[in-house]
């Protein structure tokens, strides 16, 4: 696969970046009534997401390693991976929001756009040509019935 970097190590690079985008720039600042309460909530969610999706891939005794998809054992299509291909990327995706919504930079929204670009093109594409590989007509009839990302 192309993949080069695990796809945490993408999350804290981003992360890394938020953070110090919204601590040199000098413009961009927000906030707003309830900020601090969604921020909570989208952290809440990101969490729940990651975790189900996890205890999914456990369940059925499958790798949860983004960077080996060939190794999958099984496929995974029921559960939190009926709404979305990918949960697990859609919890950092959420994470990040609520890191953009702690810093309070609307600058960071750019950089939170660039974290789905980049996970598009490196991580997820490859992944998906793995798995079609891998699972054939099934995978391709899964990736028709449910989006990429929510």
């Amino acid at each position: 696969m192309r993949l080069k970097l695990p796809p945490a190590i993408i999350f804290l690079v981003f992360g890394a970046l938020m953070f110090f985008l919204a601590r040199i720039l000098p413009v961009g600042k927000f906030d707003f009534f309830g900020r601090e309460v969604f921020t909570k909530v989208l952290l809440g969610i990101a969490i729940l997401i990651a975790v189900i999706a996890i205890v999914q891939f456990r369940l059925k005794k499958t790798t949860v390693n983004p960077q080996r998809p060939q190794k999958a054992s099984s496929l995974v299509t029921t559960g939190i991976y009926d709404l979305s291909r990918n949960p697990m990327y859609l919890a950092m995706l959420l994470l990040l929001v609520a890191l953009g919504l702690e810093f309070q930079n609307a600058f960071n929204t750019l950089l939170v756009g660039g974290y789905v670009f980049y996970m598009n093109k490196f991580q997820i594409i490859p992944e998906e040509e793995e798995l079609a590989k891998k699972f054939g007509q099934e995978y391709k009839l899964y990736l028709k019935a449910v989006r990429r990302w929510f």
